[in-house]
């Protein structure tokens, strides 16, 4: 069983950038030389994981100590190894030993080491200590307190760090005619957080590197540049002063060899925590941003609430001008009727007063929504924004909307007005039938909240009878799913406007 390639594994890519010079590798052991000028702006390789579910050993019985293999994946596929793993004071003892390893930085300048992690079935992955070659081999010896886990090994910016790479290079198997008997878990590893080190550095920019220098040393600058680049140095000045501060001493020759490996392994531990500090700022500071542009939309629908206000007002103002013309109107068509030929001068300046407020009134409602004039009146069509598939609420632009036209309705007195509510074809008669008198019913509800007069509006629903566009789309179908207002009254009624 290879536990990478259940993942897949076997989905990863090795690309070789074309034009790469490849140079005999230095003393360091974890280290391979820099390569020459780069043509391009991309990694010297590429690895690209396909997540999936891994299989992890369940040792919560093991009475014994045990052995198992690790085995080389893709990436690495002559690597091997062998870990002894025993059940020893309430945890899990493991002597690890590698071979064949290539030095870390083969798969990207960014790489410096390698790390053993053990992953839980829910995920969550344990560092448990850094491989370090000489010649290819490597061995560890730790303990893990979880007692269901598996055990890969990836190559790393540094020995720190607290989420796996996806640079996977060996992972458990159990040996061929083991007498253990091991139960395996599905461990969650798309639930696996993965570390983004790299994510802001240029990869084509890896450290200088020479035979004099420790891998301790390489590992500090590795990890302070990492941390810069995440803005620690903007986010955590603190501890990223720290780390500096370590990285300075370490490289300090006077300082002594052992002194150095000490402030080297401390610059690289101060420079992770000033990494995390900073992701984590900074996230915070993106969850205040994006409550600042929620809260500015916010204030900008209620400006835009204001100046709906501001046109009812005016409206109203109109209305009540025209109410006061009508009036003057009636009396004068009360004196006309017993009049000669002025009574039908006049009363056909009449007829054109009413036509003029029909067509003011159209004007204001098509400004809104789409009106039509036609025999029944003028019928303004609300489709495409007020509802949901298969709810009746309306939505907030439906509500928008609503607001300006019961401004413009209750202006006019003399009005009356029918919502008639429809569906797509989508569900049974009987539930499309519910359904549309329900849109009906809350969009004449809503009405009549924003100031329309209770005896001036009613609603009926036709279910998905009458569609106005086809139902076999979904565009189609959102057309359908609408609320028809048809408005009616003095002046409205005008057959030879029907096409308007």
């Amino acid at each position: 069983m290879n536990l990478w390639k259940t993942l897949p594994f076997a989905s990863a890519l090795l690309v070789a950038q074309a034009g790469v010079a490849f140079i005999t590798p230095t003393p360091n052991p974890n280290l391979a030389p820099a390569p020459v000028a780069q043509s391009s702006d991309v990694p010297l390789y590429r690895v690209t994981v396909v997540q999936g579910s891994a299989k992890a050993i369940n040792y919560r019985n093991l009475k014994y100590s045990t052995e198992i293999d690790l085995l080389g994946t893709v990436l690495v596929p002559h690597a091997s190894g062998e870990a002894r793993v025993k059940s020893m004071d309430g945890a899990i003892q493991i002597s690890a030993k590698f071979k064949n390893l290539p030095p870390a930085s083969t798969f990207g300048g960014e790489f410096l080491t390698y790390v053993l992690w053990g992953i839980s079935p829910e995920g969550r992955a344990s560092n448990l200590g850094e491989v370090l070659l000489k010649h290819g081999k490597g061995s560890v010896k730790v303990s893990e307190k979880l007692q269901t886990f598996g055990l890969v090994v990836t190559a790393e910016p540094y020995f720190a760090v607290t989420q796996p790479s996806d640079v996977v290079v060996l992972e458990n198997a159990v040996r061929k005619g083991s007498k253990e008997q091991f139960e395996f878990i599905d461990a969650k590893y798309e639930l696996l957080k993965r570390g983004q080190y790299t994510l802001n550095l240029n990869p084509l920019e890896p450290l200088v590197m020479d035979a004099k220098t420790s891998l301790g040393v390489y590992q500090a600058r590795n990890a302070v540049r990492i941390a810069r680049a995440a803005g620690a140095s903007a986010y955590a000045p603190d501890a990223f002063g720290k780390a500096q501060q370590y990285l300075a001493q370490a490289e300090t020759p006077k300082e002594g060899a052992k002194v150095r490996a000490i402030a080297a392994r401390e610059a690289v531990q101060r420079a992770e925590d000033a990494r995390l500090i900073a992701v984590q700022r900074q996230q915070v500071e993106q969850v205040a941003l994006e409550r600042k542009l929620n809260q500015d939309k916010v204030n900008e629908a209620n400006r835009e609430t204001a100046k709906a206000a501001a046109a009812q007002d005016a409206a109203l103002r109109l209305s009540r001008q025209a109410a006061a013309e009508n009036q003057g109107l009636r009396t004068a068509n009360e004196g006309l009727q017993t009049r000669n030929q002025g009574l039908e001068v006049r009363n056909e300046n009449l007829q054109a007063r009413n036509e003029g407020l029909r067509n003011r009134l159209m004007v204001e409602l098509n400004a809104v929504l789409q009106t039509r004039a036609t025999a029944r009146g003028l019928i303004v069509n609300m489709s495409g924004v007020l509802f949901e598939n298969g709810k009746a609420e309306l939505v907030p632009a439906a509500r928008e909307k609503l607001a300006k036209i019961a401004g413009i309705l209750s202006t006019h007195k003399g009005l009356k007005i029918e919502a008639e509510g429809f569906t797509d074809s989508n569900g049974s008669d009987a539930s499309n039938q519910v359904l549309s008198e329900k849109r009906a019913q809350n969009t004449r509800d809503y009405l009549v909240q924003q100031g329309v007069a209770t005896d001036a509006i009613s609603f009926k629903g036709f279910g998905e009878s009458n569609p106005i566009a086809t139902n076999e789309t979904s565009a189609g179908r959102q057309e359908n799913r609408r609320v028809e207002l048809v408005v009616s009254g003095e002046g409205l009624s005008a057959p030879k406007a029907a096409g308007l």
